[in-house]
C-alpha cells in the first residue's frame, strides 16, 4: 500500500448510535471468487450489495474491519452538488462534460434514496432541502447564475435573495440557492446495512486482512495477503479510500484534513425544514441536523501533513467552527457533545477517479471523492457493476483513471 493513514481521531457522533454488526472470519485458506472488494467502509458496502444483487460470488476483506476507516468521520450530507459550482466546472472539462457530471451526480442521490427504500436499509434516512449561502466562491449575482444554469440541464435550483433567505429559514445572508432532494442519513447504519445484505446472499467477509500484492492475467487477479493465503477473483475493486494501492496510477488527488463536531441535542428545531447547509467559500462550512437534534458542523479544511499536527489542532478547530456557527444560528445551543477530525481526498474539478486501472482491466479503483463521498460511492457502485458485466456506461470516461 502506498499510504497508510491514521484516517479519523475523536469521537464522531455516530458513535452514539449503535450500528448493525457485521460479521466477518478469519482468512485462513486460499479463496476464489467472482469479485474481491479490498475495503469495508460504505464505499466497499455499496460496492458489495451492488455485485450480489446481480448474482456475483463476492469475497470483501479489510486490513482494520468494517466500518473502521474513514466511514465514521463522514457528516453525511449526502447531496448530488459537486464541489465545484457547475459554472466553475465547465472552463475546467467544457461544458457537455461537466453537465453530465452534474446530472449523473443528480442521479445517484435520487437512485442511492430509492435504492435504501426498496431494500429496507434502516439508516435514519430522510429527504432534505438544501441552502447554498453565498460566499468567496460565489457571490449573489454568482449564485442567481449559477441557479439558472443548473436549471438549463433539468436540475432543480431556486435563488434566494437576503430578505426571503431570511424570513424562510432565518439565516442573515447575502442570498443562496435552495435545492431538494438530497439525503441525510448514519453513515454506519447504511454500510452495515448494505454489507450485511451482500453477507445474506452469501457474500464472506475476512478481516482483519491487508492486499500485499496483486498479480493480474488474462483469466483474473490474484490477491497475496499478509496473513498468508490468497485470493482468486475474476475481478478485484479496491475501495480503500484515501490509503492508496501502489497499482492505482498517480492522479491529481490530494488529501485533505477536516473537523467537525456535534452539539447536544437541540430543544428546538434550529432552522427551518432542518436543511443542509453549506457555503460557496473556500473553505466552506457546512451543517445538517441529526434525526435526534443535535447539529453537526463541519469545515476548517487544510491540506494534509500528518496525523499528529491534524489531531493537535481538534480544539482549536472546534472553537473556530463553534464560532462560525453561532454567527449562522445565534440562538442555537453551542455545547459540542462530540468532536473529531479526519482526512479525505480531493481533485481539482471536484469529480471522483472510478473505473479500471490502465493495462489491468479485471482491477477497478474508486477514489478521490472530495465533499460527495457517500454520493460518489452510490455512482461507483453503479459504474463499476455496469463495467463488470460489460455493460456501456455513457458517462464512464468521465471519472475514468485515464481522462
Amino acid at each position: 500500500m502506498r499510504r497508510k493513514l491514521d484516517l479519523r481521531t475523536g469521537r464522531p457522533v455516530w458513535t452514539a448510535y449503535r450500528a448493525p454488526k457485521v460479521p466477518v472470519e478469519a482468512l485462513r485458506r486460499d479463496m476464489a471468487c467472482d469479485a474481491l472488494v479490498i475495503g469495508m467502509g460504505v464505499s466497499g458496502a455499496l460496492i458489495a450489495e451492488a455485485l450480489t444483487g446481480a448474482g456475483l460470488s463476492v469475497i470483501a476483506i479489510d486490513r482494520r474491519g468494517p466500518l473502521l476507516g474513514s466511514t465514521a468521520a463522514t457528516t453525511a450530507l449526502v447531496q448530488f452538488e459537486v464541489d465545484q459550482p457547475l459554472t466553475k466546472l465547465v472552463p475546467r472539462i467544457g461544458r457537455d462534460a461537466a453537465e453530465r457530471a452534474w446530472q449523473r451526480s443528480r442521479l445517484a442521490v435520487t437512485n442511492l434514496a430509492g435504492r435504501i427504500d426498496r431494500l429496507g436499509i434502516a439508516c435514519n434516512a430522510s429527504l432534505r432541502p438544501s441552502l447554498l449561502l453565498a460566499g468567496d466562491v460565489l457571490d449573489p449575482a454568482g449564485l442567481e447564475t449559477e441557479a439558472l444554469a443548473r436549471r438549463s440541464v433539468g436540475i432543480g435550483a431556486e435563488f434566494l435573495p437576503r430578505k426571503v433567505l431570511k424570513a424562510e429559514f432565518g439565516f442573515a445572508r447575502d442570498g443562496a440557492i435552495l435545492s431538494t432532494g438530497n439525503i441525510q442519513l448514519d453513515p454506519r447504519k447504511l454500510s452495515a446495512g448494505m454489507l450485511n445484505l451482500a453477507r445474506q446472499r452469501g457474500a464472506t467477509f475476512f478481516a482483519p486482512v491487508e492486499a500485499t500484492a496483486l498479480e493480474h492475467d488474462a483469466g483474473g487477479v490474484t490477491v497475496a495477503t499478509k496473513n498468508g493465503p490468497a485470493i482468486r477473483a475474476g475481478h478485484v475493486v479496491l475501495a480503500t479510500g484515501y490509503e492508496l494501492m501502489d497499482i492505482v496510477p498517480k492522479v491529481p488527488h490530494s488529501v485533505v484534513s477536516t473537523w467537525a463536531l456535534a452539539t447536544v441535542r437541540q430543544k428546538h428545531t434550529p432552522w427551518p425544514r432542518e436543511a443542509f447547509v453549506w457555503e460557496a467559500s473556500d473553505p466552506y462550512l457546512y451543517a445538517r441536523v441529526t434525526h435526534d437534534g443535535r447539529i453537526v458542523c463541519g469545515g476548517e479544511d487544510e491540506e494534509f501533513t500528518d496525523e499528529e499536527a491534524r489531531d493537535a489542532l481538534i480544539g482549536e478547530k472546534t472553537s473556530a467552527i463553534l464560532a462560525k456557527l453561532k454567527k449562522l444560528v445565534p440562538d442555537a445551543d453551542m455545547r459540542a457533545e462530540f468532536a473529531w477530525t479526519g482526512s479525505f481526498g480531493t481533485t481539482p474539478t471536484g469529480l471522483p477517479y472510478v473505473g479500471a486501472i490502465p493495462r489491468h482491466p479485471r482491477i477497478f479503483a474508486a477514489m478521490g471523492y472530495g465533499g460527495n463521498g457517500i454520493t460518489f460511492s452510490q455512482m461507483a457502485s453503479e459504474l463499476i457493476l455496469n463495467a463488470i458485466e460489460g455493460r456501456e456506461d455513457r458517462d464512464a470516461a468521465l471519472f475514468s483513471l485515464s481522462r
